[in-house]
């Protein structure tokens, strides 16, 4: 952790403090393949940039960006490891996660550090026992992007009562009360580092939880005590784009390595750069402007979410199930992207010494997240339209 007196006081420069970056992020990444994490200086360079407090709140000396900057970061880091990107814009929205809590738990932390890193995990598997001064849990959670470096976790656990539908809370915890079972070895992503946490009848004080449901669309006690926008956005749709924002950058970077590669690559049984064949060149054309309407989609997506962040009114569910869905399409659209361009590069793009290879096997993992199922998004997306209560996190 940075002292907060070494860092930027304000987020101006902070998107060129992150492009200055990454030179280090690309030549790190097949490093930080091999070691399933992000490496440990990359990840100081990006503390020092600020990046981390993005989403803390003002009061604490945060910056509350603007989606598009968070866009911005995500794309320029997933352009030079997905992996990196996706670990940082994780724990960069994870600090958004605390200040939904209570003005306790938050003084308790931002209180006493400018940010936290921080897995967070929404996924319901932990169990949560009410008792006297907060609660006690147990559980596993698996996918935990950012506890290789974490001082914090933030889980959730589920209370069931006698008298009411179980309570999904979300729970902040020391990163050192709880356990790391070391077990991401993935095709991709690997070097997300998410390995699992496991909680064994860890305390948690009530002000260090918060329950989910206000949070979903932005009325939290700690939105309300900000009385700021950018605690206001829906917390589903804001997730989503989120992990996308990564995703759509490694596929720029893609279709930039395949332009590059037709001047050096010299077709099968000829003399001919690849560069001179119209196939060539009308794939590359169609994956360039498929590339920039995605990245649009993207961002035009981040406005409307950080427009629900100004309307006095929540952001209802159908809308938070039509966003999600479109961000679905937005990195199904990234992933096809880097697939075509990968296979019009030919098979030594797939040699290990490619980062083409790479961001291939990257797309295909994330895009493999269940914020992204496509069949389960678009049923939810469909159950509102048709006036059905839908099934699923929103």
């Amino acid at each position: 952790m940075i002292d907060s007196t070494r860092l930027p006081a304000t987020a101006d420069g902070l998107l060129d403090r992150v492009r200055a970056l990454v030179p280090l992020v690309t030549a790190e990444a097949d490093h930080a393949e091999r070691i399933r994490k992000p490496v440990d200086a990359v990840m100081r360079a990006i503390e020092a940039t600020g990046a981390f407090r993005a989403y803390v709140p003002k009061r604490f000396g945060g910056y509350e960006i603007d989606i598009g900057t968070f866009i911005d970061v995500g794309t320029t880091l997933g352009a030079a490891c997905a992996s990196t990107g996706w670990v940082t814009t994780f724990c960069m929205e994870h600090n958004w996660l605390l200040a939904h809590f209570g003005p306790a738990g938050q003084q308790a932390i931002f209180g006493k550090q400018p940010y936290v890193i921080a897995p967070g995990s929404i996924s319901p598997n932990g169990r949560a026992k009410a008792v006297e001064g907060g609660h006690v849990l147990n559980g596993r959670w698996s996918w935990g992007t950012g506890v290789m470096h974490a001082d914090w976790v933030i889980l959730n656990g589920i209370i069931q009562h006698d008298d009411r539908r179980p309570e999904a809370r979300l729970f902040a915890i020391p990163r050192g009360d709880v356990e790391i079972d070391d077990v991401w070895f993935a095709s991709g992503m690997a070097a997300t580092g998410s390995n699992d946490i496991v909680a064994r009848d860890v305390f948690v004080p009530q002000h260090l939880s918060q329950d989910i449901a206000p949070m979903r669309d932005g009325r939290s006690p700690g939105a309300h005590w900000h009385g700021s926008s950018t605690f206001r956005y829906p917390m589903i749709p804001f997730l989503a784009l989120t992990a996308a924002s990564p995703l759509v950058g490694a596929a720029g970077a893609a279709v930039e390595l395949f332009e590059r590669r037709l001047s050096e690559r010299t077709l099968w049984g000829s003399a001919k750069k690849q560069a001179e064949g119209s196939a060539a060149q009308i794939r590359l054309g169609n994956l360039r402007i498929r590339h920039e309407a995605n990245e649009a989609e993207l961002r035009r997506i981040g406005r409307a979410i950080e427009a629900w962040g100004r309307d006095p009114e929540p952001c209802p569910v159908r809308e938070r199930a039509r966003l999600r869905l479109a961000l679905a399409h937005v990195v199904d659209t990234a992933r096809d992207v880097v697939a075509r361009a990968a296979q019009g590069s030919g098979a030594s793009a797939q040699l290990a010494k490619s980062p083409l290879q790479r961001i291939q096997r990257d797309l295909n993992t994330a895009s493999a997240h269940a914020i992204f199922d496509l069949d389960a998004a678009a049923e939810i997306y469909g159950q509102c339209l048709l006036g059905g209560e839908p099934h699923g996190l929103l």
